[in-house]
């Protein structure tokens, strides 16, 4: 009987654990979404505010309406106290209940004393007393809260003083309410407010979901084109009738698709060169290795042998010219540019002493002079230039070669000069362009020269100069001249 099938030693296959709903991510939240939220919390924040104040000022408006009614309420039933007999008799007048009758919720409370705090008419709560009037207070009247029947109040003290033959003293009318009134009516003239603004903020909050939608509509409109695009399309978003901060935007996106253009484009050309350049070279090397192999003869062997390294070294100096111009771009478009002296990489170019194996009898004389020529570029860039430029006349020119760096004006110029006639004009016209050689071109040169040379100085905003000075052809890299303030010290 067969066993069962036993689990591997690195046990069971493994299952991805779910993931409960409650803990997927979640998406941010929509720009639209912010805006709406810091919008109602700006109108939260004001409403609060205006609520706040509004509240306040009517309490203090309940206040003084209120107060005014104790006050006149006290004044005329303290305006009819007369003086009969030698005793204070009290005659409440009407108009007095007439006034208090305007809150008609609240409770009053009013009392008439004499001398001695002796209660003549009205209520007898002594727990009822203003606050002690303060050393030269005015004897007009006073306010002052306290409770009546255990609810807060509001009352006011009128003192009429008598001097007459048979009563002198004082005479205090005390008049107090209770605050339902006041309270209504700060709560009323708070409703009256909030509630308009709250309709007035609603009205704020569709009209800003409005135009945060007309406003986002534009980049709405932009992510649908991107989605829609092509992964290879790199041409530039277009920003006619766009708002100026989605063109800003734009603006640097486009710059940095155009970068990314150019880099796929060098990357293509490396990809298109590299096959179909190498094609060739390999093959031949390849039918020659072949032929070497199968030559009896010591003296052809030698010579398909001679020939073979030829071919072998074409091949290197061709990659080493593909490389250095996909670096050269990929750097242009990568590295910042940093202060550079040419009379350095003119200095550092001759003391490589490349020269000395390319043609060891060429004669290469350094000019360059004691005021610095100062450029901002990439120094790397700018000295396989200044290598290919020596290159180009050791290999096509004709000895004594010079290399220098001078200031034309608003440019800086890093040349070669040979005693050569030089390219005819027509050849000249055509020079710098990928695999463009002359008929004096040898075997193993690629055409890639000049052309890293062209795509150092369109990187930097320069030119190349085809100059034919008395006796010789001179060939110049200009770049634009940086100050002389980035010269080190």
């Amino acid at each position: 009987m067969a066993e069962p099938a036993r689990p591997s030693a690195s046990g069971p296959p493994r299952v991805p654990p779910k993931v409960p709903p409650s803990q997927t991510p979640s998406l941010p939240p929509s720009l639209a979404s912010r805006v709406l939220k810091a919008v109602l919390l700006i109108l939260l924040a004001g409403g609060l505010l205006v609520a706040g104040a509004t509240l306040y000022n009517g309490r203090l408006a309940a206040r003084q309406s209120y107060d005014r009614i104790l006050l006149g309420a006290a004044r005329d039933i303290a305006g009819s106290i007369r003086i009969q007999s030698g005793r204070p008799i009290v005659d409440l007048p009407v108009s007095a209940f007439e006034l208090l009758a305007q809150a008609p919720e609240d409770r009053i409370h009013y009392a008439v004393r004499g001398p001695g705090n002796t209660l003549i008419t009205g209520l007898d709560e002594t727990d009822i007393a203003p606050p002690a009037r303060r050393a030269g207070a005015s004897s007009g009247p006073e306010f002052f809260d306290a409770r009546l029947n255990g609810e807060p109040a509001r009352f006011v003290r009128v003192t009429r003083r008598f001097a007459e033959r048979d009563f002198s003293g004082s005479i205090s009318v005390t008049i107090g309410q209770t605050l339902r009134a006041r309270q209504a009516m700060a709560l009323g003239l708070t409703l009256d407010t909030v509630l308009p603004m709250l309709l007035a903020g609603l009205a704020l909050l569709v009209m800003s979901w409005l135009v945060t939608r007309s406003a986002l509509r534009p980049l709405e409109a932009m992510s649908e084109d991107l989605a829609a695009r092509d992964p290879y399309d790199l041409t530039p978003v277009p920003t006619e009738g766009l708002p100026r901060e989605l063109t800003v935007m734009l603006e640097a996106m486009n710059r940095f698709m155009g970068r990314l253009d150019r880099q796929m484009e060098g990357m293509r050309h490396l990809i298109s060169d590299a096959a179909h350049q190498l094609r060739t070279p390999v093959a031949a090397i390849r039918v020659q290795a072949e032929a070497m192999q199968d030559q009896p003869d010591d003296a052809l062997r030698a010579r398909a042998l001679t020939r073979l390294l030829t071919r072998t070294r074409s091949l290197g100096s061709l990659l080493d010219q593909l490389l250095s111009r996909a670096l050269v771009s990929h750097r242009s478009e990568s590295v910042p540019r940093a202060p550079l002296d040419l009379r350095e990489v003119a200095l550092e170019v001759v003391e490589r002493g490349d020269h000395e194996l390319l043609a060891p009898e060429a004669e290469l004389r350094l000019e360059i002079g004691e005021e610095p020529v100062m450029v901002r570029a990439d120094a790397f860039s700018v000295g396989e230039a200044a290598k290919n430029l020596l290159v180009n006349a050791l290999k096509h020119g004709a000895s004594p070669i010079a290399i220098g760096a001078e200031l034309r004006g608003t440019e800086a110029a890093l040349w070669v000069r040979d005693a050569g006639a030089g390219p005819a004009p027509e050849i000249a016209a055509r020079l710098g362009q990928r695999f463009e050689r002359s008929t004096a071109s040898h075997e193993d040169s690629a055409g890639l020269g000049l052309a890293i040379v062209a795509s150092v100085a369109a990187a930097f905003g320069g030119r190349i100069a085809l100059e034919y000075p008395g006796g010789g052809f001179r060939i110049a890299l200009l770049l634009p001249a940086a100050p002389q303030e980035d010269a080190p010290e």
